[in-house]
């Protein structure tokens, strides 16, 4: 980077630092990835984007040093611009732990995301997205809940050639496939441009194995370009580049990138995804990965997709702090360490009424800090609005909140979608606040017994719905400024 460079992006820098205290946008990078002026590029993408936005550096490998800063700003949304290099399961780990520790509370205190690329211009593609995206094309290797999507097709991982499908405007219906699916996902990407592609099953860094209980083909990548590999040995190129969400709930390793020859950097460049989440471990609980379509595809259109990642995991350490209290506030950089530490604690009365056990407090704990989310967190990608189980409502007058929900299902309301996969179901109703608020009263409702946080409102599901019964919860607070 030559000297004028720099003085020029230091000058910008200053003027960012030295706006409002509270921003709407952080971008977060190393000294390493603000030497270079090709990821230079990709910040400065994302500051003409958000207007309202703020730079921030730390030395290379330590992320915490931004903590007093992000503290005092307060970003409803904060982007982690890193050189793939940067991105280690261990960088993961102290992100999740960083975000967590901006006010009080045990939950993550900014929607972030890190934003990083097979290479700075792939990465630069990524932070120029703007156009918002409403998903209505649906592509999984795994059961999801079509009938709350417009459109798509699944191919089952545990049956042989079972396929379910849904037209626009039609319901879902079971069909017969071949017995390799592997060109078929292949042409979901291709030619049927999926706009979410849902996966599940065996994976490593180098591929995802198509079928979980029969022998079927793989996806694997080369060089940052996907392709698929039947069960012949036949290579299928996968070149996708409309913009797409990518969940891989149920894969182990898929967001771990261990180098440039990563699935996850592969999907970015030649896969078209804009946002996605992944393992950074071998999974083996889900609730992290998994509950992510509870939120999002079968709530289509209440949240976009980062909101959805983040309101499963409040849900996450909700669990863990109403149940597990004793190993609720550990921070650990190894995920392999929950197993061990939630060996040693003593069973709650309320975990053993909810049937759960030392597993379950190592899974959470586990799970917690394990699950990346790539992509630009500010990028709006929803579903296209569809059916929803309960209509959830904030209304505010003065300084009075009221939150009401109105089941749509009757009695089944409150109940799970679809049970497929991991620790599915039953997840809190989360609310995001458009403000943050402080002082906060809780008026009328206790007995949901809700979490009112700075920035959202979660009730537990009541899990049993009286339709006639009514569900509010309301509250005083003041907007901070």
């Amino acid at each position: 980077m030559n000297r004028q460079f720099l003085l020029l992006f230091s000058f910008v820098s200053v003027l960012r630092l030295a706006s409002a205290d509270s921003i709407n946008y952080a971008i977060i990078s190393s000294d390493m990835t603000l030497s270079n002026t090709s990821w230079v590029k990709v910040i400065d993408a994302l500051s003409e984007k958000h207007k309202n936005s703020k730079i921030f550096s730390f030395k290379e490998g330590k992320p915490e040093q931004v903590l007093l800063e992000l503290k005092e700003s307060a970003p409803k949304y904060t982007c982690f611009v890193a050189h793939h290099k940067e991105v280690t399961r261990e960088w993961v780990s102290k992100i999740h732990q960083l975000t967590r520790n901006l006010d009080e509370d045990p939950y993550t205190d900014t929607i972030w995301g890190i934003l990083t690329g097979y290479d700075a211009a792939n990465a630069l593609s990524i932070a120029k997205t703007n156009k918002p995206l409403t998903i209505e094309r649906v592509a999984s290797g795994t059961e999801v809940a079509l009938e709350h999507c417009v459109e798509g097709i699944w191919y089952c991982e545990l049956n042989k050639g079972k396929i379910v499908q849904k037209k626009r405007n039609g319901s879902p219906s079971e069909l017969q496939g071949p017995d390799d699916s592997t060109e078929a996902l292949a042409k979901t990407l291709n030619d049927y441009k999926a706009q979410l592609f849902v996966t599940s099953g065996h994976a490593t860094e180098r591929g995802w194995q198509i079928g979980f209980r029969y022998k079927n083909g793989y996806f694997k990548s080369k060089n940052g370009n996907l392709y698929g590999q039947d069960t012949s040995g036949r290579n299928i190129p996968i070149s996708s580049n409309n913009p797409k969400v990518y969940m891989p709930i149920g894969n182990c390793l898929m967001g771990h990138i261990d180098g440039q020859q990563a699935m996850a950097l592969a999907w970015l460049k030649s896969g078209g995804v804009r946002q996605m989440l992944g393992y950074t471990v071998p999974t083996w609980y889900g609730y992290a990965g998994w509950g992510c379509l509870d939120y999002f595809v079968e709530q289509p259109g209440r949240y976009d997709f980062a909101h959805a990642f983040f309101a499963n995991h409040h849900a996450l350490i909700y669990r863990l702090q109403k149940y597990f209290p004793e190993v609720a506030a550990k921070e650990i950089i190894k995920p392999e360490q929950a197993s061990a530490i939630a060996s040693k604690i003593e069973i709650t009365k309320e975990a053993k009424m909810a049937g759960l056990t030392r597993q379950d407090a190592a899974g959470l704990l586990f799970d917690r800090d394990a699950v990346v989310f790539y992509g630009d967190p500010a990028w709006k990608a929803k579903m296209a609005e569809g059916e929803l189980a309960y209509r959830q409502v904030l209304k505010k007058e003065k300084s009075t909140y009221t939150f009401e929900l109105s089941p749509l299902r009757g009695k089944k309301s409150f109940e799970p979608i679809n049970m497929n996969g991991s620790q599915r179901g039953w997840r809190p109703i989360v609310h995001f606040f458009d403000q943050r608020i402080t002082e906060i009263k809780i008026l009328k409702g206790t007995e949901l017994n809700p979490v009112i946080t700075d920035d959202f409102i979660m009730i537990p599901n009541p899990k049993t719905c009286d339709p006639k019964k009514e569900y509010k919860v309301i509250f005083e607070a003041t907007p901070k400024s």
